[in-house]
C-alpha cells in the first residue's frame, strides 16, 4: 500500500520535477487566450451604447413597464457581463478604461495578460476599420 500513498502525494504539476533539480529553467507560461464565447461577447459589445453599462434609474424603468418595451442588455453570466462590460469600455476608450472598471474585469476571474490581449485586439480592429474609411 506504500506505493499508492506514494501517487497521491504526487504533485499534479508536471513541471515540478524541474523546481528540485534545475530552479533557474523558466517555466512555460500559457499565452492569454479568449473561448469563442468570449470572443463574440466581444464583437458583440462593439454596437452595445454606454447607457448599457449604468443601472435602471425610475424613469427607465417606469418607461419600460409602460411601453413593454426594452431589452435588457445585461448578460446572464457575471463572467461574461463583466467582459461585456470591459469590452464596451475598451470599443469606445481603449487603454484609458478607469481602474475600477479593470479591477472588476480582473475579479470576474480575467487576468492582466487578458485584459491587454483585449484591449490591444480592440484597438487593431478599430485602426483598420479607419483605414478601410478613409480610402
Amino acid at each position: 500500500m506504500a506505493y499508492l500513498q506514494r501517487v497521491e502525494q504526487h504533485n499534479s504539476d508536471p513541471f515540478a520535477f524541474l523546481d528540485r533539480f534545475a530552479p533557474t529553467i523558466v517555466r512555460p507560461v500559457a499565452a492569454p487566450e479568449f473561448s469563442d464565447l468570449e470572443w463574440s461577447v466581444v464583437r458583440l459589445a462593439r454596437r452595445d451604447r454606454m447607457w448599457t453599462l449604468r443601472p435602471y434609474g425610475r424613469v427607465r424603468r417606469f418607461f419600460r413597464w409602460l411601453t413593454g418595451l426594452g431589452i435588457n442588455p445585461k448578460l446572464a453570466d457575471p463572467r461574461l457581463e463583466a467582459l461585456r462590460r470591459i469590452a464596451v469600455l475598451s470599443w469606445k476608450f481603449g487603454f484609458t478604461v478607469p481602474g475600477e472598471d479593470v479591477a472588476d474585469f480582473i475579479a470576474a476571474g480575467f487576468s492582466h495578460d487578458q485584459y491587454e490581449l483585449l484591449v490591444s485586439s480592440i484597438s487593431a480592429a478599430v485602426s483598420s476599420s479607419t483605414q478601410r474609411n478613409a480610402r
